[in-house]
């Protein structure tokens, strides 16, 4: 009875998680920091026309204002996080494909 010939596992470039993880970060980062900035526009026009408006307040207005925008703002970083990400998870997918048919073989 022969063995069966086994096929080498599919690589996993360690490139495309760092990558995936970097674009991920700089994404989320710049979101946060468009909240922030928002945040202190917003409450920094409240003081202008004394109309004393708490900070939490002017943080849920930027919050709220930062989703759509973001998404225009920016659109590039979006697009390559989830490029990044769908690269990242084609490989996990591939590698778990194999170790299902190793194991199955098995």
């Amino acid at each position: 009875m022969s063995e069966p010939i086994s096929i080498q596992p599919p690589e996993l470039d360690q490139q495309v998680q760092r990558t995936a993880r970097k674009n991920v970060v700089i994404y989320g980062a710049a979101r946060i920091l468009l909240v922030v900035v928002l945040t202190a526009i917003i409450h920094g026009i409240a003081l202008l026309i004394s109309s004393p408006v708490p900070l939490l307040i002017s943080a849920m207005l930027a919050l709220i204002v930062a989703f759509p925008l973001s998404m225009l703002i920016f659109d590039k970083l979006r697009m390559n996080a989830s490029a990044a990400l769908a690269e990242w998870d084609a490989q996990r997918k591939a590698h778990k494909e194999w170790v299902q048919r190793e194991l199955a073989d098995r």
